[in-house]
Protein backbone atom coordinates (compact mmCIF):
# COMPACT_ATOMS: atom_id res chain seq x y z
CA UNK A 1 0.00 0.00 0.00
CA UNK A 2 1.10 3.54 -0.67
CA UNK A 3 1.88 5.61 2.42
CA UNK A 4 -0.75 8.26 3.09
CA UNK A 5 -0.07 11.47 1.21
CA UNK A 6 1.14 14.27 3.41
CA UNK A 7 -1.19 17.20 3.43
CA UNK A 8 0.03 20.38 1.81
CA UNK A 9 -1.05 23.96 2.53
CA UNK A 10 -3.17 24.06 -0.61
CA UNK A 11 -5.04 20.96 0.62
CA UNK A 12 -6.53 22.95 3.51
CA UNK A 13 -10.25 23.69 3.26
CA UNK A 14 -11.05 26.93 1.49
CA UNK A 15 -12.54 28.49 4.65
CA UNK A 16 -9.30 27.77 6.52
CA UNK A 17 -7.16 29.25 3.73
CA UNK A 18 -9.30 32.38 3.73
CA UNK A 19 -8.92 32.67 7.51
CA UNK A 20 -5.14 32.30 7.20
CA UNK A 21 -5.06 34.94 4.45
CA UNK A 22 -7.06 37.33 6.64
CA UNK A 23 -4.59 36.78 9.49
CA UNK A 24 -1.67 37.69 7.23
CA UNK A 25 -3.48 40.45 5.32
CA UNK A 26 -6.25 41.73 7.63
CA UNK A 27 -9.03 43.75 6.01
CA UNK A 28 -11.41 46.39 7.27
CA UNK A 29 -14.47 44.28 6.44
CA UNK A 30 -15.16 40.58 6.02
CA UNK A 31 -16.28 40.17 2.42
CA UNK A 32 -17.12 42.73 -0.29
CA UNK A 33 -18.17 46.21 0.79
CA UNK A 34 -21.04 48.32 -0.51
CA UNK A 35 -20.29 51.94 -1.35
CA UNK A 36 -22.84 54.42 -2.65
CA UNK A 37 -23.02 58.14 -3.28
CA UNK A 38 -20.82 60.27 -5.53
CA UNK A 39 -17.94 61.08 -3.17
CA UNK A 40 -17.64 57.57 -1.74
CA UNK A 41 -17.64 55.91 -5.16
CA UNK A 42 -15.31 58.43 -6.83
CA UNK A 43 -12.72 58.19 -4.04
CA UNK A 44 -12.93 54.39 -4.09
CA UNK A 45 -12.33 54.30 -7.85
CA UNK A 46 -9.40 56.71 -7.46
CA UNK A 47 -7.82 54.44 -4.87
CA UNK A 48 -5.48 51.90 -6.55
CA UNK A 49 -5.67 49.73 -3.42
CA UNK A 50 -9.45 49.31 -3.82
CA UNK A 51 -10.56 46.59 -6.25
CA UNK A 52 -14.00 47.26 -7.77
CA UNK A 53 -16.26 44.29 -8.42
CA UNK A 54 -19.56 45.67 -9.73
CA UNK A 55 -20.79 49.17 -10.46
CA UNK A 56 -24.39 50.25 -11.04
CA UNK A 57 -24.92 53.78 -12.30
CA UNK A 58 -27.61 55.90 -13.85
CA UNK A 59 -26.74 57.61 -17.14
CA UNK A 60 -26.24 60.97 -15.41
CA UNK A 61 -24.11 59.44 -12.66
CA UNK A 62 -21.93 57.59 -15.18
CA UNK A 63 -21.31 60.92 -16.91
CA UNK A 64 -20.25 62.43 -13.57
CA UNK A 65 -17.77 59.60 -13.06
CA UNK A 66 -16.30 60.33 -16.49
CA UNK A 67 -16.01 64.02 -15.58
CA UNK A 68 -14.20 63.03 -12.38
CA UNK A 69 -11.70 61.02 -14.43
CA UNK A 70 -12.60 57.59 -13.04
CA UNK A 71 -15.06 56.44 -15.67
CA UNK A 72 -12.66 53.89 -17.14
CA UNK A 73 -11.83 52.07 -13.89
CA UNK A 74 -14.78 49.68 -14.31
CA UNK A 75 -17.57 49.48 -16.89
CA UNK A 76 -20.83 50.39 -15.14
CA UNK A 77 -24.16 48.68 -15.59
CA UNK A 78 -26.49 51.51 -16.64
CA UNK A 79 -29.70 51.27 -14.63
CA UNK A 80 -32.65 53.36 -13.48
CA UNK A 81 -32.50 54.85 -9.95
CA UNK A 82 -35.16 52.39 -8.79
CA UNK A 83 -32.80 49.47 -9.43
CA UNK A 84 -30.37 50.93 -6.89
CA UNK A 85 -33.20 51.86 -4.51
CA UNK A 86 -34.09 48.18 -4.24
CA UNK A 87 -30.57 47.32 -3.05
CA UNK A 88 -30.44 49.90 -0.26
CA UNK A 89 -32.51 51.12 2.65
CA UNK A 90 -35.26 53.64 1.87
CA UNK A 91 -33.35 56.57 3.39
CA UNK A 92 -30.09 55.92 1.48
CA UNK A 93 -29.03 58.87 -0.72
CA UNK A 94 -27.13 57.07 -3.49
CA UNK A 95 -27.02 59.81 -6.18
CA UNK A 96 -27.34 57.14 -8.85
CA UNK A 97 -24.22 55.17 -7.85
CA UNK A 98 -23.80 51.78 -6.22
CA UNK A 99 -20.41 50.04 -6.03
CA UNK A 100 -19.46 46.62 -4.73
CA UNK A 101 -15.73 46.39 -4.06
CA UNK A 102 -13.13 44.38 -2.19
CA UNK A 103 -12.42 45.38 1.39
CA UNK A 104 -9.20 47.27 2.00
CA UNK A 105 -6.10 45.75 3.52
CA UNK A 106 -5.43 47.52 6.79
CA UNK A 107 -2.23 48.39 8.65
CA UNK A 108 -1.25 47.03 12.04
CA UNK A 109 -0.22 48.88 15.17
CA UNK A 110 3.40 48.09 14.35
CA UNK A 111 3.22 49.78 10.94
CA UNK A 112 1.84 53.12 12.17
CA UNK A 113 4.61 55.76 11.92
CA UNK A 114 6.36 56.31 15.26
CA UNK A 115 5.54 60.03 15.12
CA UNK A 116 2.05 59.44 13.76
CA UNK A 117 -1.29 60.95 14.73
CA UNK A 118 -3.85 58.32 15.71
CA UNK A 119 -7.49 58.32 16.78
CA UNK A 120 -8.61 55.56 19.14
CA UNK A 121 -12.36 54.88 19.36
CA UNK A 122 -13.66 53.26 22.55
CA UNK A 123 -16.90 51.45 21.64
CA UNK A 124 -18.35 54.15 19.38
CA UNK A 125 -21.02 52.11 17.63
CA UNK A 126 -23.13 54.55 15.60
CA UNK A 127 -22.10 54.24 11.92
CA UNK A 128 -23.02 57.87 11.19
CA UNK A 129 -20.73 59.09 13.98
CA UNK A 130 -17.88 56.79 13.01
CA UNK A 131 -18.26 57.75 9.36
CA UNK A 132 -18.13 61.45 10.24
CA UNK A 133 -15.01 60.80 12.34
CA UNK A 134 -13.38 58.96 9.44
CA UNK A 135 -14.14 61.89 7.11
CA UNK A 136 -12.60 64.35 9.59
CA UNK A 137 -9.61 62.07 10.14
CA UNK A 138 -8.95 62.00 6.40
CA UNK A 139 -9.12 65.81 6.28
CA UNK A 140 -6.53 66.07 9.07
CA UNK A 141 -4.25 63.38 7.59
CA UNK A 142 -4.63 61.01 10.54
CA UNK A 143 -2.33 58.01 10.15
CA UNK A 144 -4.79 55.45 11.54
CA UNK A 145 -8.07 55.00 13.40
CA UNK A 146 -7.83 52.25 15.99
CA UNK A 147 -11.03 50.51 17.01
CA UNK A 148 -12.14 47.08 18.15
CA UNK A 149 -13.23 44.41 15.71
CA UNK A 150 -16.30 43.96 17.92
CA UNK A 151 -18.49 46.80 19.21
CA UNK A 152 -17.81 48.94 16.15
CA UNK A 153 -19.72 49.37 12.87
CA UNK A 154 -18.48 47.72 9.69
CA UNK A 155 -16.60 49.70 7.04
CA UNK A 156 -19.39 49.53 4.49
CA UNK A 157 -22.83 50.96 3.69
CA UNK A 158 -23.95 53.76 6.03
CA UNK A 159 -20.51 54.28 7.57
CA UNK A 160 -18.85 54.54 4.16
CA UNK A 161 -21.49 57.03 2.95
CA UNK A 162 -21.05 59.18 6.07
CA UNK A 163 -17.27 59.04 5.58
CA UNK A 164 -17.75 60.54 2.09
CA UNK A 165 -14.65 58.88 0.67
CA UNK A 166 -12.62 59.12 3.89
CA UNK A 167 -12.19 55.35 4.17
CA UNK A 168 -9.80 55.50 1.22
CA UNK A 169 -7.48 57.87 3.12
CA UNK A 170 -7.83 57.20 6.88
CA UNK A 171 -7.12 53.50 7.44
CA UNK A 172 -8.85 51.52 10.15
CA UNK A 173 -6.78 49.33 12.47
CA UNK A 174 -8.99 46.64 13.98
CA UNK A 175 -7.87 45.17 17.32
CA UNK A 176 -9.29 42.56 19.66
CA UNK A 177 -8.58 44.38 22.93
CA UNK A 178 -8.45 48.18 23.10
CA UNK A 179 -6.54 48.44 26.39
CA UNK A 180 -3.88 46.08 25.07
CA UNK A 181 -3.65 48.11 21.87
CA UNK A 182 -3.15 51.27 23.92
CA UNK A 183 -0.42 49.52 25.87
CA UNK A 184 1.31 48.61 22.61
CA UNK A 185 1.10 52.20 21.40
CA UNK A 186 2.58 53.32 24.72
CA UNK A 187 5.45 50.86 24.33
CA UNK A 188 6.14 52.42 20.93
CA UNK A 189 6.40 55.86 22.54
CA UNK A 190 2.94 57.24 21.75
CA UNK A 191 1.50 59.82 24.14
CA UNK A 192 -2.04 58.64 24.87
CA UNK A 193 -4.57 61.34 25.69
CA UNK A 194 -8.12 60.42 26.67
CA UNK A 195 -10.76 63.05 25.97
CA UNK A 196 -12.89 63.46 29.08
CA UNK A 197 -15.26 66.30 29.96
CA UNK A 198 -14.00 66.06 33.55
CA UNK A 199 -10.32 65.98 32.58
CA UNK A 200 -7.95 67.89 34.91
CA UNK A 201 -6.59 70.09 32.10
CA UNK A 202 -7.84 71.36 28.78
CA UNK A 203 -6.41 69.86 25.62
CA UNK A 204 -4.98 73.29 24.76
CA UNK A 205 -2.90 73.15 27.94
CA UNK A 206 -1.68 69.60 27.39
CA UNK A 207 1.83 69.15 25.99
CA UNK A 208 1.31 67.64 22.53
CA UNK A 209 4.86 67.52 21.15
CA UNK A 210 6.25 65.89 18.03
CA UNK A 211 6.18 62.29 19.28
CA UNK A 212 3.44 59.87 18.33
CA UNK A 213 0.05 61.00 19.61
CA UNK A 214 -3.06 58.90 20.23
CA UNK A 215 -6.29 60.78 20.94
CA UNK A 216 -8.81 58.48 22.63
CA UNK A 217 -12.54 59.13 22.29
CA UNK A 218 -15.35 57.40 24.13
CA UNK A 219 -18.96 56.78 23.21
CA UNK A 220 -21.47 59.57 23.72
CA UNK A 221 -23.10 59.38 27.11
CA UNK A 222 -20.87 56.60 28.47
CA UNK A 223 -17.52 58.21 27.71
CA UNK A 224 -14.29 56.28 28.18
CA UNK A 225 -14.42 52.94 29.94
CA UNK A 226 -12.52 52.70 33.22
CA UNK A 227 -9.74 50.46 31.89
CA UNK A 228 -9.32 52.74 28.87
CA UNK A 229 -8.99 55.76 31.15
CA UNK A 230 -6.42 53.99 33.28
CA UNK A 231 -4.34 53.08 30.22
CA UNK A 232 -4.09 56.69 28.99
CA UNK A 233 -1.11 58.86 29.92
CA UNK A 234 -3.31 61.92 30.42
CA UNK A 235 -6.95 62.95 30.44
CA UNK A 236 -7.94 66.25 28.86
CA UNK A 237 -11.14 68.16 28.29
CA UNK A 238 -12.35 70.44 25.53
CA UNK A 239 -13.29 73.76 27.13
CA UNK A 240 -16.51 75.16 25.71
CA UNK A 241 -17.14 78.88 26.45
CA UNK A 242 -20.84 78.65 25.62
CA UNK A 243 -23.84 77.41 27.56
CA UNK A 244 -23.67 73.90 26.07
CA UNK A 245 -20.64 72.04 27.36
CA UNK A 246 -20.89 68.75 25.49
CA UNK A 247 -20.46 67.96 21.81
CA UNK A 248 -21.32 65.18 19.40
CA UNK A 249 -18.34 62.81 19.38
CA UNK A 250 -17.54 63.51 15.72
CA UNK A 251 -17.46 67.27 16.43
CA UNK A 252 -15.25 66.64 19.46
CA UNK A 253 -12.89 64.64 17.24
CA UNK A 254 -12.66 67.52 14.76
CA UNK A 255 -11.81 70.07 17.46
CA UNK A 256 -9.30 67.74 19.13
CA UNK A 257 -7.55 67.10 15.82
CA UNK A 258 -7.40 70.82 15.08
CA UNK A 259 -5.81 71.48 18.48
CA UNK A 260 -3.38 68.59 18.03
CA UNK A 261 -2.28 69.66 14.55
CA UNK A 262 -1.78 73.26 15.68
CA UNK A 263 0.26 72.17 18.71
CA UNK A 264 2.43 69.80 16.70
CA UNK A 265 3.17 72.50 14.08
CA UNK A 266 4.34 74.92 16.76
Amino acid sequence: MRPPRKSRPQDAPSWKRRAEERAVHPRDHDGPVVLYGLHSVVEALRNPRRTPIRLLATENAAARLAEAGVGDRIVPEIVRPSAIDRLLTPDAVHQGLYLEAEALEIPTLATIPADGLVLVLDQITDPHNVGAIVRTAAAYAVDAIVTTARHSPEATGVLAKAASGGLEHAPLVLVQNLARALQQLGERGFFRVGLDSEGPASLDETALDGRGLALVLGAEGKGLRQLTRETCDALARLDMPGAIKSLNVSNAAAIALHVARRARRS
